[in-house]
C-alpha cells in the first residue's frame, strides 16, 4: 500500500502538482477536526439535557418540602 501512495506522490510532485496535495491533505485534515468537534458538540448537549432532566426531576419530587 504505501509503495503505491509514494508512486502517487511521485507522480504527482513530478507534475507540479505538489500545492494540490497540500490543499487536499489540509482540507482533509480540517474536515476530521469538524467532524471531531461536531461528535463533542453533539454529546455534551446530550449531558446538558440529561442535566436539565435531572433537575427537574429533583424540582418535582421536592417542590412540596419547604411547607
Amino acid at each position: 500500500m504505501s509503495a503505491a501512495i509514494e508512486t502517487l506522490v511521485g507522480t504527482i510532485a513530478a507534475r507540479g502538482d505538489l500545492g494540490h496535495i497540500a490543499l487536499f491533505a489540509w482540507a482533509s485534515v480540517a474536515s476530521l477536526f469538524a467532524a471531531a468537534q461536531h461528535r463533542e458538540a453533539a454529546a455534551a448537549s446530550r449531558r446538558f439535557d440529561e442535566f436539565v432532566r435531572e433537575l427537574a426531576l429533583f424540582n418535582r419530587n421536592h417542590s412540596g418540602d419547604c411547607e
